[in-house]
Protein backbone atom coordinates (compact mmCIF):
# COMPACT_ATOMS: atom_id res chain seq x y z
CA UNK A 1 0.00 0.00 0.00
CA UNK A 2 2.85 2.65 0.80
CA UNK A 3 4.49 1.79 -2.65
CA UNK A 4 1.55 2.72 -4.40
CA UNK A 5 1.13 5.76 -2.35
CA UNK A 6 4.65 6.50 -3.57
CA UNK A 7 4.76 5.23 -6.94
CA UNK A 8 1.33 7.79 -7.34
CA UNK A 9 3.17 10.72 -5.36
CA UNK A 10 5.60 10.43 -8.25
CA UNK A 11 3.41 11.15 -11.19
CA UNK A 12 0.73 14.00 -9.28
CA UNK A 13 4.58 15.53 -8.21
CA UNK A 14 5.73 15.29 -11.96
CA UNK A 15 2.34 16.66 -13.08
CA UNK A 16 2.21 19.62 -11.06
CA UNK A 17 5.94 20.81 -11.70
CA UNK A 18 5.26 20.38 -14.83
CA UNK A 19 2.54 22.43 -15.38
CA UNK A 20 4.03 25.09 -13.20
CA UNK A 21 7.25 25.07 -15.53
CA UNK A 22 5.55 25.13 -18.68
CA UNK A 23 2.56 28.30 -17.34
CA UNK A 24 5.11 30.36 -15.71
CA UNK A 25 8.81 29.76 -16.88
CA UNK A 26 7.16 28.69 -20.81
CA UNK A 27 9.46 25.09 -20.55
CA UNK A 28 7.32 23.74 -23.50
CA UNK A 29 10.28 20.77 -23.74
CA UNK A 30 9.01 19.62 -19.96
CA UNK A 31 6.46 16.83 -20.61
CA UNK A 32 8.13 15.90 -24.04
CA UNK A 33 10.89 15.29 -21.67
CA UNK A 34 8.53 13.47 -19.41
CA UNK A 35 6.94 11.45 -21.65
CA UNK A 36 10.17 9.98 -23.18
CA UNK A 37 11.14 9.46 -20.00
CA UNK A 38 8.28 7.12 -19.17
CA UNK A 39 9.29 5.12 -22.72
CA UNK A 40 12.98 5.03 -21.98
CA UNK A 41 12.43 4.10 -18.39
CA UNK A 42 9.81 1.09 -19.46
CA UNK A 43 12.32 0.26 -22.03
CA UNK A 44 15.44 -0.15 -19.20
CA UNK A 45 13.02 -1.98 -16.87
CA UNK A 46 12.45 -4.69 -19.64
CA UNK A 47 15.91 -4.90 -20.75
CA UNK A 48 17.07 -4.95 -17.41
CA UNK A 49 14.67 -8.13 -16.66
CA UNK A 50 15.42 -9.74 -20.32
CA UNK A 51 19.46 -9.54 -19.03
CA UNK A 52 18.45 -10.72 -15.74
CA UNK A 53 17.19 -13.88 -17.24
CA UNK A 54 20.22 -15.61 -17.75
CA UNK A 55 21.69 -14.44 -14.31
CA UNK A 56 18.95 -15.89 -12.46
CA UNK A 57 19.00 -18.71 -14.79
CA UNK A 58 22.21 -19.57 -13.53
CA UNK A 59 22.28 -18.70 -10.42
CA UNK A 60 18.74 -20.63 -9.48
CA UNK A 61 20.12 -23.73 -11.25
CA UNK A 62 23.64 -23.80 -9.03
CA UNK A 63 21.26 -23.27 -5.86
CA UNK A 64 19.30 -26.43 -6.68
CA UNK A 65 22.49 -28.07 -6.71
CA UNK A 66 23.58 -26.51 -3.81
CA UNK A 67 20.58 -27.78 -2.30
CA UNK A 68 20.30 -31.43 -3.61
CA UNK A 69 24.03 -31.11 -2.33
CA UNK A 70 23.33 -30.42 1.08
CA UNK A 71 25.86 -27.25 1.42
CA UNK A 72 22.86 -24.78 1.86
CA UNK A 73 22.04 -26.54 4.83
CA UNK A 74 25.33 -26.54 6.27
CA UNK A 75 24.72 -22.68 5.61
CA UNK A 76 21.82 -22.73 7.52
CA UNK A 77 23.22 -24.74 10.41
CA UNK A 78 26.66 -21.99 10.72
CA UNK A 79 24.21 -19.55 10.98
CA UNK A 80 20.98 -20.96 12.85
CA UNK A 81 21.82 -19.53 16.70
CA UNK A 82 21.59 -16.03 15.02
CA UNK A 83 18.99 -16.33 12.76
CA UNK A 84 16.67 -17.89 14.58
CA UNK A 85 17.04 -14.67 16.37
CA UNK A 86 17.03 -12.45 13.30
CA UNK A 87 14.23 -14.60 11.60
CA UNK A 88 12.12 -16.69 14.44
CA UNK A 89 9.45 -17.15 11.62
CA UNK A 90 12.04 -19.24 9.72
CA UNK A 91 11.94 -23.43 10.86
CA UNK A 92 15.85 -24.53 12.10
CA UNK A 93 17.76 -26.30 9.11
CA UNK A 94 14.77 -24.36 6.24
CA UNK A 95 17.28 -24.10 3.24
CA UNK A 96 16.57 -20.40 3.43
CA UNK A 97 18.84 -19.55 6.20
CA UNK A 98 21.39 -20.91 3.33
CA UNK A 99 20.26 -18.86 0.80
CA UNK A 100 19.62 -15.72 3.07
CA UNK A 101 23.40 -16.53 4.06
CA UNK A 102 24.57 -16.82 0.68
CA UNK A 103 23.22 -13.38 -1.03
CA UNK A 104 24.20 -11.52 1.83
CA UNK A 105 27.85 -13.04 1.20
CA UNK A 106 27.40 -11.75 -2.59
CA UNK A 107 26.28 -8.67 -1.60
CA UNK A 108 29.52 -7.92 1.05
CA UNK A 109 32.13 -9.37 -1.98
CA UNK A 110 29.96 -6.86 -4.07
CA UNK A 111 28.93 -9.45 -6.80
CA UNK A 112 25.87 -7.41 -7.36
CA UNK A 113 24.70 -10.23 -10.23
CA UNK A 114 25.11 -12.95 -8.18
CA UNK A 115 23.19 -11.49 -5.20
CA UNK A 116 19.97 -10.86 -6.89
CA UNK A 117 19.23 -14.15 -7.81
CA UNK A 118 20.45 -15.54 -4.55
CA UNK A 119 18.01 -12.89 -3.14
CA UNK A 120 15.12 -14.14 -5.00
CA UNK A 121 15.47 -17.85 -4.29
CA UNK A 122 15.31 -16.86 -0.72
CA UNK A 123 12.59 -14.23 -0.62
CA UNK A 124 10.61 -17.63 -2.80
CA UNK A 125 11.30 -19.95 0.10
CA UNK A 126 10.10 -17.58 2.33
CA UNK A 127 6.93 -16.86 0.19
CA UNK A 128 6.65 -20.83 1.13
CA UNK A 129 6.61 -20.34 4.62
CA UNK A 130 4.36 -17.14 4.76
CA UNK A 131 0.65 -17.90 5.60
CA UNK A 132 -0.93 -14.63 3.95
CA UNK A 133 0.67 -15.05 0.26
CA UNK A 134 -0.43 -11.24 -0.09
CA UNK A 135 1.31 -9.39 3.41
CA UNK A 136 5.04 -9.03 3.60
CA UNK A 137 6.29 -11.34 6.67
CA UNK A 138 8.10 -10.50 9.11
CA UNK A 139 10.79 -12.64 7.99
CA UNK A 140 10.29 -10.82 4.59
CA UNK A 141 11.21 -7.47 5.80
CA UNK A 142 14.07 -8.03 7.54
CA UNK A 143 15.68 -10.07 4.55
CA UNK A 144 14.74 -7.14 2.63
CA UNK A 145 15.65 -4.02 4.72
CA UNK A 146 19.44 -6.22 5.27
CA UNK A 147 19.90 -6.30 1.53
CA UNK A 148 18.39 -2.35 1.26
CA UNK A 149 21.00 -1.36 3.88
CA UNK A 150 23.97 -2.37 1.42
CA UNK A 151 26.46 -4.08 3.14
CA UNK A 152 29.64 -4.03 0.97
CA UNK A 153 33.11 -5.39 2.21
CA UNK A 154 34.32 -4.50 -1.57
CA UNK A 155 33.17 -1.77 -3.78
CA UNK A 156 34.71 -2.51 -6.99
CA UNK A 157 32.41 -1.42 -8.97
CA UNK A 158 33.01 1.92 -7.45
CA UNK A 159 36.64 1.90 -7.74
CA UNK A 160 36.77 1.16 -11.29
CA UNK A 161 34.24 4.08 -11.72
CA UNK A 162 36.89 6.12 -10.05
CA UNK A 163 39.97 4.83 -11.61
CA UNK A 164 38.21 5.43 -15.24
CA UNK A 165 37.89 8.91 -14.27
CA UNK A 166 41.43 9.82 -13.31
CA UNK A 167 41.28 9.52 -9.37
CA UNK A 168 45.04 9.91 -8.15
CA UNK A 169 44.13 7.16 -5.95
CA UNK A 170 40.86 5.15 -6.27
CA UNK A 171 40.86 3.29 -3.59
CA UNK A 172 40.52 6.49 -0.94
CA UNK A 173 37.21 5.73 -0.67
CA UNK A 174 37.04 1.95 0.35
CA UNK A 175 37.49 2.95 4.43
CA UNK A 176 34.91 5.68 4.27
CA UNK A 177 32.53 3.01 2.36
CA UNK A 178 32.89 0.06 4.40
CA UNK A 179 32.45 2.47 7.97
CA UNK A 180 29.30 4.24 6.50
CA UNK A 181 27.53 0.77 5.17
CA UNK A 182 28.06 -0.94 8.33
CA UNK A 183 26.23 1.89 10.33
CA UNK A 184 23.53 1.39 7.40
CA UNK A 185 23.16 -2.49 8.08
CA UNK A 186 23.30 -2.14 11.84
CA UNK A 187 20.63 0.82 11.86
CA UNK A 188 18.94 -1.83 9.18
CA UNK A 189 18.58 -4.61 12.12
CA UNK A 190 17.95 -1.93 14.82
CA UNK A 191 14.51 -0.61 13.43
CA UNK A 192 13.46 -3.81 12.09
CA UNK A 193 13.70 -5.04 15.46
CA UNK A 194 11.96 -2.55 16.99
CA UNK A 195 9.01 -3.16 14.59
CA UNK A 196 9.49 -6.68 15.69
CA UNK A 197 10.08 -6.49 19.27
CA UNK A 198 13.14 -8.65 18.53
CA UNK A 199 15.76 -8.52 21.77
CA UNK A 200 18.99 -7.50 20.56
CA UNK A 201 20.60 -8.39 23.55
CA UNK A 202 20.50 -12.02 23.04
CA UNK A 203 24.17 -13.37 24.00
CA UNK A 204 23.82 -15.36 20.56
CA UNK A 205 23.36 -11.77 18.64
CA UNK A 206 25.88 -9.92 20.66
CA UNK A 207 28.32 -12.71 19.84
CA UNK A 208 27.66 -12.60 15.88
CA UNK A 209 27.50 -8.84 15.68
CA UNK A 210 30.21 -8.50 18.06
CA UNK A 211 32.46 -10.87 15.94
CA UNK A 212 31.33 -9.78 12.16
CA UNK A 213 32.31 -6.02 14.47
CA UNK A 214 35.75 -7.51 15.20
CA UNK A 215 36.20 -8.88 11.40
CA UNK A 216 35.14 -5.57 9.84
CA UNK A 217 37.72 -3.69 11.74
CA UNK A 218 40.49 -7.01 10.91
CA UNK A 219 39.72 -6.28 7.41
CA UNK A 220 40.18 -1.76 7.97
CA UNK A 221 43.20 -3.10 9.18
CA UNK A 222 44.94 -4.97 6.37
CA UNK A 223 43.90 -3.13 3.32
CA UNK A 224 44.85 -0.17 5.37
CA UNK A 225 48.68 -1.58 6.18
CA UNK A 226 48.96 -2.66 2.16
CA UNK A 227 49.84 -0.49 -0.96
CA UNK A 228 46.99 1.47 -1.80
CA UNK A 229 46.96 0.45 -5.35
CA UNK A 230 47.30 -3.27 -4.41
CA UNK A 231 43.27 -2.77 -2.75
CA UNK A 232 41.39 -3.19 -5.74
CA UNK A 233 43.24 -5.91 -7.42
CA UNK A 234 43.25 -8.08 -4.02
CA UNK A 235 39.53 -7.21 -3.59
CA UNK A 236 38.58 -8.33 -6.67
CA UNK A 237 40.59 -11.53 -7.19
CA UNK A 238 39.93 -12.39 -3.43
CA UNK A 239 35.73 -11.82 -4.01
CA UNK A 240 35.65 -14.03 -7.19
CA UNK A 241 37.54 -16.50 -5.83
CA UNK A 242 35.41 -17.26 -2.95
CA UNK A 243 32.57 -16.72 -5.56
CA UNK A 244 34.24 -19.41 -7.84
CA UNK A 245 35.26 -21.63 -4.74
CA UNK A 246 31.63 -22.10 -3.28
CA UNK A 247 30.41 -23.22 -6.81
CA UNK A 248 33.19 -25.81 -6.92
CA UNK A 249 31.57 -26.64 -3.29
CA UNK A 250 27.93 -26.83 -4.87
CA UNK A 251 28.95 -29.09 -7.47
CA UNK A 252 31.22 -31.45 -5.83
CA UNK A 253 29.57 -31.82 -2.64
CA UNK A 254 26.48 -33.01 -5.33
CA UNK A 255 28.45 -35.16 -6.73
CA UNK A 256 29.83 -36.71 -3.52
CA UNK A 257 25.96 -37.56 -2.70
CA UNK A 258 25.40 -38.96 -5.99
CA UNK A 259 23.23 -36.54 -7.19
CA UNK A 260 22.34 -35.49 -10.91
CA UNK A 261 23.98 -32.31 -10.99
CA UNK A 262 22.83 -31.92 -14.51
CA UNK A 263 18.98 -32.53 -13.88
CA UNK A 264 19.24 -30.92 -10.39
CA UNK A 265 20.37 -27.64 -12.54
CA UNK A 266 18.01 -27.74 -14.68
CA UNK A 267 15.22 -28.08 -12.45
CA UNK A 268 16.72 -24.66 -10.64
CA UNK A 269 17.12 -22.98 -13.87
CA UNK A 270 13.51 -23.40 -14.65
CA UNK A 271 12.78 -21.73 -11.81
CA UNK A 272 15.02 -18.77 -12.39
CA UNK A 273 13.38 -18.02 -15.82
CA UNK A 274 10.22 -18.08 -14.36
CA UNK A 275 10.82 -15.82 -11.60
CA UNK A 276 12.86 -13.55 -14.15
CA UNK A 277 8.94 -12.74 -16.49
CA UNK A 278 7.33 -12.44 -12.83
CA UNK A 279 9.60 -9.52 -12.29
CA UNK A 280 8.99 -7.15 -15.69
CA UNK A 281 5.92 -5.58 -14.91
CA UNK A 282 7.00 -4.52 -11.08
CA UNK A 283 10.36 -3.30 -12.38
CA UNK A 284 9.00 -1.34 -15.44
CA UNK A 285 5.97 0.03 -13.35
CA UNK A 286 8.55 1.35 -10.26
CA UNK A 287 11.23 2.70 -13.31
CA UNK A 288 8.75 5.04 -15.11
CA UNK A 289 7.71 6.62 -11.98
CA UNK A 290 11.29 7.50 -10.93
CA UNK A 291 12.11 8.26 -14.39
CA UNK A 292 9.02 11.02 -14.51
CA UNK A 293 10.38 12.57 -10.93
CA UNK A 294 13.91 13.05 -12.17
CA UNK A 295 12.33 14.38 -15.66
CA UNK A 296 10.50 17.13 -14.26
CA UNK A 297 13.45 18.68 -11.96
CA UNK A 298 11.92 17.43 -8.55
CA UNK A 299 15.10 15.94 -7.59
CA UNK A 300 17.39 19.24 -8.47
CA UNK A 301 14.58 21.93 -6.35
CA UNK A 302 14.76 19.62 -2.86
CA UNK A 303 19.03 19.66 -3.39
CA UNK A 304 18.82 23.32 -4.17
CA UNK A 305 15.92 23.52 -1.14
CA UNK A 306 18.32 21.76 0.75
CA UNK A 307 21.46 23.73 0.19
CA UNK A 308 19.46 27.34 1.23
CA UNK A 309 18.36 25.86 4.48
CA UNK A 310 22.33 24.09 5.49
CA UNK A 311 23.42 28.07 4.20
CA UNK A 312 20.78 29.74 6.43
CA UNK A 313 21.86 27.57 9.89
CA UNK A 314 25.07 28.28 8.77
CA UNK A 315 26.61 25.10 8.07
CA UNK A 316 29.16 23.78 5.42
CA UNK A 317 27.03 23.46 2.49
CA UNK A 318 30.41 21.11 0.47
CA UNK A 319 28.30 18.27 1.26
CA UNK A 320 25.23 19.28 -0.90
CA UNK A 321 26.88 18.93 -4.04
CA UNK A 322 26.82 15.25 -3.91
CA UNK A 323 23.01 14.75 -2.43
CA UNK A 324 21.47 13.99 -6.04
CA UNK A 325 23.68 10.96 -5.59
CA UNK A 326 21.69 10.18 -2.40
CA UNK A 327 18.34 10.74 -2.73
CA UNK A 328 18.82 8.77 -5.84
CA UNK A 329 20.26 5.58 -4.28
CA UNK A 330 17.32 4.25 -2.90
CA UNK A 331 15.38 4.89 -6.05
CA UNK A 332 17.68 3.33 -9.05
CA UNK A 333 21.21 2.13 -8.78
CA UNK A 334 21.96 3.14 -12.30
CA UNK A 335 20.03 6.71 -11.16
CA UNK A 336 22.41 6.57 -8.62
CA UNK A 337 25.30 5.53 -10.50
CA UNK A 338 25.23 8.27 -13.23
CA UNK A 339 24.40 10.66 -10.56
CA UNK A 340 27.41 9.58 -8.49
CA UNK A 341 29.40 9.59 -12.04
CA UNK A 342 28.01 13.04 -13.06
CA UNK A 343 29.65 14.40 -9.61
CA UNK A 344 32.95 13.24 -10.22
CA UNK A 345 32.80 14.27 -13.65
CA UNK A 346 31.75 18.26 -12.81
CA UNK A 347 33.54 18.65 -9.53
CA UNK A 348 36.40 16.12 -10.61
CA UNK A 349 36.98 12.13 -9.08
CA UNK A 350 39.15 13.63 -5.97
CA UNK A 351 37.41 16.74 -4.94
CA UNK A 352 35.08 16.52 -1.85
CA UNK A 353 31.76 15.92 -3.51
CA UNK A 354 33.10 13.66 -5.96
CA UNK A 355 34.51 10.93 -2.98
CA UNK A 356 30.88 11.73 -1.22
CA UNK A 357 28.83 10.70 -4.01
CA UNK A 358 31.23 7.63 -4.44
CA UNK A 359 30.28 6.73 -0.88
CA UNK A 360 26.79 7.44 -0.71
CA UNK A 361 26.60 5.02 -3.92
CA UNK A 362 28.56 2.66 -1.40
CA UNK A 363 26.78 3.27 1.75
CA UNK A 364 23.20 1.79 0.82
CA UNK A 365 21.43 0.07 -1.88
CA UNK A 366 18.23 0.80 -3.97
CA UNK A 367 15.46 0.25 -1.58
CA UNK A 368 12.59 0.98 -4.00
CA UNK A 369 14.29 -1.45 -6.79
CA UNK A 370 14.58 -4.22 -4.27
CA UNK A 371 11.05 -3.75 -2.92
CA UNK A 372 9.75 -3.97 -6.69
CA UNK A 373 12.15 -6.41 -7.81
CA UNK A 374 11.88 -9.18 -4.58
CA UNK A 375 8.17 -8.54 -3.14
CA UNK A 376 7.27 -8.46 -7.40
CA UNK A 377 8.66 -11.71 -7.58
CA UNK A 378 6.24 -13.45 -5.58
CA UNK A 379 3.11 -11.32 -5.50
CA UNK A 380 3.43 -9.31 -2.32
CA UNK A 381 1.31 -6.83 -2.23
CA UNK A 382 0.93 -5.13 1.10
CA UNK A 383 4.66 -4.30 2.33
CA UNK A 384 3.57 -3.23 5.83
CA UNK A 385 6.59 -1.46 7.28
CA UNK A 386 9.81 -2.59 5.26
CA UNK A 387 10.01 0.67 3.34
CA UNK A 388 9.90 2.69 6.83
CA UNK A 389 12.74 0.59 8.21
CA UNK A 390 14.44 1.05 4.56
CA UNK A 391 14.67 4.20 4.43
CA UNK A 392 15.94 4.52 8.04
CA UNK A 393 19.07 2.30 7.16
CA UNK A 394 18.96 4.46 4.11
CA UNK A 395 19.10 7.49 6.44
CA UNK A 396 21.42 6.43 8.38
CA UNK A 397 23.66 5.43 5.87
CA UNK A 398 23.63 8.85 3.95
CA UNK A 399 24.11 10.44 7.50
CA UNK A 400 27.31 8.45 8.40
CA UNK A 401 28.44 8.94 4.96
CA UNK A 402 28.59 12.50 5.21
CA UNK A 403 30.71 11.90 8.90
CA UNK A 404 32.81 9.76 7.61
CA UNK A 405 33.67 11.61 4.25
CA UNK A 406 34.41 15.22 6.29
CA UNK A 407 36.37 13.02 8.91
CA UNK A 408 38.59 11.59 5.77
CA UNK A 409 38.38 14.11 2.65
CA UNK A 410 37.27 17.57 4.42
Amino acid sequence: MVLNYIWVAFFILAFIIGLFRLIFLGDVTIFPEMMNSTFEMAKTGFEISLGLTGVMTLWMGLMKVGEAGGIVNLMSRAVGPLFSRLFPEIPKGHPASGSIMMNIAANMLGLDNAATPLGLKAMTQLQELNKDKNTASNAMIMFLVLNASGLTLIPISIMVYRTQLGAADPSDVFIPILLATFFSTLSGIIAVSAFQRINLLNKAILLYLGGFTLFISAIIWYFSTIPQEQVSVISSVAGNLILFTIIFMFILLALLRKVNVYEAFIEGAKDGFQISVRIIPYLVAILVGIGVFRACGAMDFLVQGIGQGVAALGFNTDFVEALPTAFMKPLSGSGARGMMVDTMKTYGADSFAGRLSCIFQGAADTTFYIIAVYFGSVGIKKTRYAITAGLIADLAGVIAAIFVAYLFFH
